[in-house]
């Protein structure tokens, strides 16, 4: 339901002047994210500037029985910061405020609109280091990233975003202000909320300001990237470089993935050489026997037969480059309207169950191509299938749609998960029942209902 003109003026008095914005470029653009399955149509586009803005806009929302969908970098992949039915939609770009800098606590607060990328730079300016990383981050905002419980590149070293988050600022659907752990390393005094907020897409509250944890950064960070026969001997070079080395990212890509990042002409190829898979490691080389423990690493699998051409980084320019074969896989593939599953098992289960989800897709999808890349270290696989140029868009969702109950029941059979990093939002829910049970949803909207109990909080997100 669009608002009145009434109301959006009412609104309109929430924020500073000129923050409330009803012109169709702001709809367009503010009313989305990466996701491109339902055509955006909010009624308003707010922007706070404190947090008692954001509260004053969520108390608005909950007088009128208004929907609120927040707005970060809008990169989401699920349809979590989509408006389509008249919402308003509050962004954060004007609450992008470094606050405060704790040197000895190792901390900095910050406000929900800084963008990932100005955090690790502020944080490398301080002598330290975010860990959090993926190729958005030149967009993503850290509110959205909790909202999310981003993970990205460097999760086999870093972990996710919750574990770098030591407190949080929420407003609630009821308008409360939560002032969750204060920061603190320890702090065992009954439900810790935080996480709670941690990962709820925006659905429980706003999230205004956090406390984030940074550390020592890491040195001479250092890639290679190694040409794979098969998955099998994808997985026998992890476990080997996870003996050998202290990983900091370990990431797959399909030939097809690699091919079509190159076609854009400004990568160049690896190497020579044409194989099924490529894996793309980093490590620490700050010393002569790190050099030396990759050098034995490479020659053990080419021995062994699970690596037949590979190359190392011997500068920052070429660091950059290997890099950008993996992280402008998705930038690449949006030109091609994919349909993107992102699935999670054990990393003992992966090439099992890749094997299966493959064998499903090519079955099913004989004339789509299929494009894998993945985090293996954390057991993470995106599979991405192209439109075709003959096929209309929204034939081409329902097809994959229909596809995708199948790769659900192999999710399920593994006890895996049917969204690893991307959030439910509007595209997963369905999807909801096969990772987690019946009575995990239930108590899920029993919690909705407490902290939301007006359900203006991004309803229709997560499940219905």
């Amino acid at each position: 339901m669009m608002l009145s003109d009434e109301l959006i003026q009412q609104l309109s008095l929430c924020v500073d002047a000129g923050k409330c914005r009803t012109d169709a470029a702001s709809l367009e653009q503010y009313g989305k994210d990466w996701t491109k399955h339902h055509t955006p149509m909010p009624s308003a586009i707010v922007f706070p500037t404190t947090v008692e803005q954001v509260q004053s806009i969520v108390r608005f929302a909950k007088e009128h029985q208004l929907a609120i969908v927040p707005s970060g970098g809008r990169t989401g992949l699920s349809g979590g910061a989509v408006a389509y039915q008249g919402e308003i939609v509050v962004s954060f770009d004007y609450m992008n405020k470094i606050l405060e800098f704790n040197a000895l606590d190792q901390s900095v607060r910050v406000e929900a609109g800084v963008v990932t990328e100005v955090l690790q730079q502020f944080a490398t300016e301080q002598g330290l280091f975010y860990p959090v990383d993926f190729a958005s981050s030149g967009s993503s905002q850290i509110g959205g990233n909790i909202a999310t419980n981003a993970g990205g590149i460097k999760v086999v070293r870093y972990g996710l975003t919750r574990d770098w988050v030591l407190g949080l600022t929420v407003v609630t659907g009821t308008g409360e202000i939560l002032s969750l752990n204060q920061g603190l390393i320890k702090n065992a005094t009954g439900y810790d909320f935080r996480h709670l907020l941690i990962g709820s897409e925006g659905t429980l509250g706003l999230i205004v300001e956090a406390t984030i944890r940074l550390t020592k950064p890491p040195e001479h960070l250092t890639a290679m990237v190694l040409g794979v026969s098969d998955f099998d001997a994808l997985m026998q070079v992890f476990h080997a470089s996870r003996s050998q080395l202290t990983l900091t990212a370990f990431e797959f890509f399909s030939d097809k993935a690699l091919n079509r990042v190159v076609a854009r002409g400004d990568v160049p190829r690896p190497f020579a050489g044409d194989f099924p898979f490529y894996v793309l490691l980093e490590f620490e080389k700050d010393s002569e026997q790190k050099e030396a423990d990759m050098l034995a690493l490479f020659e053990h699998c080419v021995e062994n037969g699970w690596v037949q051409e590979g190359v190392i980084s011997q500068s920052e320019t070429q660091y950059v480059q290997l890099w950008r074969l993996r992280e402008d896989i998705s930038e690449t593939l949006s030109a091609f309207t994919p349909y993107k599953n992102d699935l999670s098992v054990k990393v003992s289960q992966v090439p099992a169950f890749l094997n299966e989800i493959d064998q499903v897709v090519s079955r099913e999808y004989p004339e789509f191509e299929l494009v894998w890349f993945g985090h293996i270290g954390d057991g993470n696989l995106h599979l991405n299938i192209l439109k075709p140029e003959t096929w209309e868009k929204t034939a081409f969702f329902t097809e994959c749609h229909r596809v995708s109950l199948m790769v659900f029941d192999a999710v399920k059979k593994y006890s895996g998960s049917v969204s690893a990093e991307h959030g439910v939002g509007l595209l997963k829910k369905m999807a909801l029942p096969y990772s987690r049970s019946e009575e995990e949803i239930r108590l899920m909207r029993a919690v909705k209902q407490v902290f939301d109990p007006g359900n203006i909080l991004n309803p229709g997100k997560i499940f219905d």
